[in-house]
């Protein structure tokens, strides 16, 4: 378990290449009919490449072959890596990279500082947020996209870049000749108190990484020092990371020696089971744990280890269903083949990937985002589907892929007329996106607000709209109107991040989450982790032991 704890990744993982006397074994008895194909393959490569009109050297011939090859497997994850994609893997899986440190994104046509991370050159150099990146040595970035500034603003550790930046209530824009150095991406996004015995822990739309026990060890301990006597985890839209990172995140909630998930494939190497191998940290911390459809991979990994074993209660919607282990042939530094080689199985059995099928070319996972929906309105499509499966303590759970919660709430919808300002809006979203920053960073270079609690007036949303039909938007006034509470909340949390940063923009968006704030309730008087089991299972309509019943 050791060994191969370090190899089979949740998003991807590295293995040595030693499949190769498996293959020359179980070629031999059908060795001149495999020689014969290959042979003809060979010949027919050499004709195209040869004598086709379209002009295509062989190696790109291979290339197409390969891609053809991977295409007819029943494999969505199945891909051929090269030097780019394998650049891109390293740095997703390490979650280190050279650059300047810090979130940016396009916005009135600028690229614009969302947050330097912590103990970057960004952050040392006093890059803040909001600021506007205008030139990179010397070109202006007008237009840019992400892409283009990602390409252009990484690099190897220890080069220099000169960039420009247009603060806002600076007139002129200013330089800044900054070093590269290796950045750590965080998966823990936001640790912090909720209510005075009830910490939040964050690791939406990151990456469970290398670092990941180490940062949540961190975060929980200092919301324990704060009288944390429960924990709300956030994995809604955590796409995943490595499975060896998920595994060990588990075990710091889990007892020793308990199953985490189970890993099926056809060769011995691809199954096997995983158990904790050390005490839980904090045994006496009641947890809720939040998921959606973003929620994928390792995070469902942990959910659903979490869930089998009693340990918390999952609150929110179906998670994605990405149950595939992923592993990765190297073919030399440059190049690599991504195969799926087996499943994942939560503690108790359930099937973490939702089943595939071919549909003409394309392949579909079945149950999809918008089937669970459904099923939460009453079809039972999907329902039907489902084996049932039984906690630890007797708990009926549901298996047919992902996990679905214990409790489910469904995030704020939008209205008739919200979602009527989106389809309105259109292709001219970056513009009214762009309104919205430049005026919010507006209120951060006055100074005007210094209660994070202020409201939204009338006249702040009547401005708005202003510039947005400034930056060419013609809406009518009645589109305007329907979508106000969704002009309200937008206004708030974006001057609320560039004002008072990310972690009071979050406090506050959190108040009107209801996915949160039921976890909350669930959470009053912080009880302990059997009374919680208790208050899900009345809420939820499940009780324990339902196989005796």
């Amino acid at each position: 378990m050791n060994g191969r704890r370090a190899l089979i990744l949740g998003l991807v993982g590295f293995v040595s290449f030693l499949s190769g006397g498996w293959l020359v074994q179980r070629g031999t008895a059908r060795a001149g009919t495999a020689y014969e194909h290959a042979r003809l393959f060979q010949d027919v490569l050499a004709h195209i490449a040869e004598h086709s009109v379209d002009t295509l050297n062989e190696s790109q011939l291979y290339d197409m072959a390969i891609d053809g090859l991977l295409a007819q497997l029943n494999d969505p994850y199945a891909n051929f890596l090269r030097p780019e994609d394998v650049n891109q893997l390293r740095e997703r899986t390490s979650g280190t990279y050279g650059g300047l440190g810090m979130q940016i994104d396009v916005r009135d046509g600028w690229i614009t500082v969302i947050a330097p991370m912590a103990d970057s050159p960004a952050l040392e150099a006093g890059i803040e947020a909001g600021d506007r990146i205008v030139g990179v040595e010397g070109v202006s970035t007008f237009g840019w996209l992400n892409n283009k500034a990602v390409a252009e603003l990484r690099g190897e550790p220890g080069t220099d870049i000169q960039i420009s930046i247009q603060r806002p209530g600076v007139p002129e824009p200013f330089d800044f000749t900054l070093t590269r150095a290796t950045i750590h991406i965080k998966s823990v996004q936001a640790a912090m108190m909720l209510q005075p015995e009830v910490g939040f822990l964050s690791l939406t739309y990151s990456t469970i990484g290398e670092s990941v026990v180490d940062e949540v060890m961190e975060a929980v301990t200092e919301l324990r020092d704060q009288g944390a006597r429960s924990l709300i985890i956030d994995l809604r839209n955590t796409p995943g990371g490595l499975l060896d990172a998920g595994i060990a995140l588990t075990d710091l909630f889990l007892d020793r020696g308990q199953v985490v998930v189970d890993t099926r494939g056809r060769t011995g190497a691809a199954s096997e089971t995983y158990e904790t191998r050390n005490d839980q940290q904090w045994p006496d911390l009641s947890i809720v744990v939040l998921v959606n459809g973003g929620t994928a991979s390792a995070a469902e990994i942990f959910a659903g280890a979490l869930q089998d074993h009693d340990r918390a209660a999952i609150v929110g919607t179906p998670t994605f269903g990405k149950g595939l282990v992923q592993t990765v042939f190297p073919f030399g530094p440059d190049h690599a083949l991504q195969i799926t080689t087996g499943r994942w199985y939560t503690p108790i059995g359930r099937s973490i990937q939702r089943p595939i099928r071919r549909v003409g070319e394309s392949l579909r996972i079945v149950g999809g985002l918008q089937e669970e929906l459904q099923d939460m309105e009453g079809d039972t499509t999907v329902t039907q589907l489902s084996d049932v499966f039984y906690t630890d303590t007797g708990r009926p759970v549901k298996g047919g892929g992902g996990i679905r919660p214990d409790i489910t709430v469904r995030p704020d919808t939008l209205t008739d007329g919200e979602q009527a300002f989106w389809r309105s809006l259109g292709a001219q979203i970056p513009d009214y996106r762009g309104a919205l920053t430049t005026f919010a960073l507006e209120f951060k270079a006055e100074g005007g607000i210094t209660d994070p609690d202020f409201p939204v007036t009338n006249a702040m949303r009547a401005e708005l709209i202003r510039r947005v039909r400034a930056n060419g938007v013609e809406l009518s006034n009645s589109v305007f109107t329907a979508a106000r509470d969704l002009l309200d909340s937008q206004l708030e949390y974006e001057i609320t991040q560039y004002v008072f940063g990310r972690d009071v923009a979050t406090m506050r968006r959190t108040r009107n989450d209801p996915q949160v704030q039921r976890a909350l309730e669930l959470l009053r008087g912080s009880p302990m982790t059997e009374e919680l089991r208790t208050r899900v299972a009345q809420e939820s309509g499940t009780g324990g032991d339902d196989r005796n019943q």
